[in-house]
């Protein structure tokens, strides 16, 4: 692995802890949240919704920027608005200023899935991009579990909104690896090509002929779906453990690590068969585990068994997420790449969102089985899609086009 790689994975992964570590930040402090302000499940669901109508505002941005002025320098500026608004999380104290500061991490963080896959698809080989997506979202898990422990101490201690200023510390170390980074010489060609034949950097180009318009809306299907498990999932999870298991914010903490293991393993997995045999087979098997494994927390009444079924849920729902930039990578020209992959996972976070607010109103007005079966439903529309788009049966180890396709 050369040094620009090494950096390039580095970047990413550190990328993707930041949002992590952000998701979880919510996801702990959502209870608190809902008990020092007096609100509705539905309202505090609204919470993780509005960040991700950021991210689609902010992907959007920063897909095209990512495209036009380079990925390097794209990443600069995601970061910091990222920082501020989670460090002013400290200062918020009513649901307006919360709604407004999630808005605005959104936005930050919008930027970065995009980028980053773009940046792994240009500096390796098409038969390892499966595997280095993976690796740069285990990277980003660091970041979950920073999260996951921080929250044990802070929030009995200190409240929650003091859990946020913590966002501001990593954010320096980030901004530390990303001046290495230098743009890739497959982006600074298809640029120049670009500039040359006078080809635009926009959304229309993503739906240039009925079948990248197919290809596109599927995606954008699948990502939804993908959106809607983990962050209904995970901004939900601890609350449902803590209600289930009467377990407190710290044991929950430590419920949830385990939880993120199973993730990271099943990130491993998924890049290896996707790398090995085929992004169709890959998804198909975690797309069909995903929707049978959201069951077994019915069935979990001890530690030992919620432990085990946080594993599970973590390994297929969400084992499959840096497949998706991988994907969209391989199917989409590099002049186009950020834009594709931005606009694609953050119109997937932007409605997926909603399932957080979905999840609150199905909690507080049904139980956790009808919860289960219609995150389950979701992810079986997924597979359907999925075997609908042609792109899915080309995809085995070819490098991307250099044009759309017909």
């Amino acid at each position: 692995m050369t040094r620009n790689q090494k950096w390039t994975i580095a970047s990413t992964a550190a990328g993707f802890s930041l949002e992590n570590m952000d998701i979880m930040f919510l996801s702990f402090a959502l209870t608190p949240i809902i008990a020092s302000l007096h609100i509705s499940q539905g309202a505090a669901g609204l919470i993780g919704t509005m960040t991700n109508l950021g991210m689609l505002f902010g992907g959007a941005i920063f897909g095209l920027l990512g495209d036009k002025i380079g990925r390097i320098k794209t990443f600069s500026y995601t970061i910091f608005i990222f920082a501020f608004a989670t460090g002013a999380m400290f200062f918020a104290h009513s649901l307006p200023v919360i709604y407004v500061l999630r808005f605005l991490a959104g936005i930050g963080a919008g930027g970065e899935y995009g980028v980053g896959m773009a940046l792994i698809a240009e500096n390796f080989e098409t038969k390892q991009v499966g595997r280095m997506t993976s690796v740069a979202a285990i990277g980003g898990q660091v970041g979950a579990i920073f999260a996951a422990l921080a929250a044990s101490f802070i929030i009995p201690h200190f409240g929650w909104n003091a859990l946020f200023l913590l966002g501001i510390i990593p954010v320096t170390l980030t901004y530390f690896v990303r001046r290495h980074l230098t743009e890739s010489q497959e982006f600074l060609t298809a640029k120049e090509d670009a500039q040359k034949k006078h080809r635009k950097i926009s959304f229309t180009r993503l739906f240039a002929t009925p079948r990248l318009t197919f290809q596109t809306l599927g995606l954008m299907v699948m990502t939804i779906v993908q959106i809607a498990g983990y962050f209904g999932l995970m901004n939900w999870l601890p609350s449902i453990v803590q209600k289930q298991q009467g377990l407190s914010v710290s044991k929950s903490s430590i419920w949830m690590i385990a939880t993120i293991i199973g993730m990271s393993l099943g990130m491993v997995v998924f890049g290896y068969i996707m790398d090995k045999f085929s992004a169709k087979a890959a998804f198909s098997i975690f797309l069909i585990g995903s929707a049978c494994v959201l069951f077994i927390i019915l069935a979990a009444h001890t530690a030992l068994t919620m432990i085990l079924a946080g594993m599970l849920i973590g390994f297929f729902s969400n084992g499959m997420f840096g497949g998706y930039g991988a994907v969209i990578s391989r199917l989409y020209p590099t002049e186009i790449r950020s834009t594709a992959n931005n606009l694609i996972m953050n119109v997937g976070r932007a409605i997926g969102g909603f399932s957080s607010f979905i999840i609150g109103l199905l909690m507080q007005y049904f139980n956790l089985k009808v919860t289960m079966m219609f995150l389950s439903g979701l992810y079986l529309i997924s597979f359907i899609v999925m075997q609908l788009l042609p792109g899915f049966r080309q995809l085995k180890n070819v490098p991307a086009p250099n044009v759309e396709p017909e």
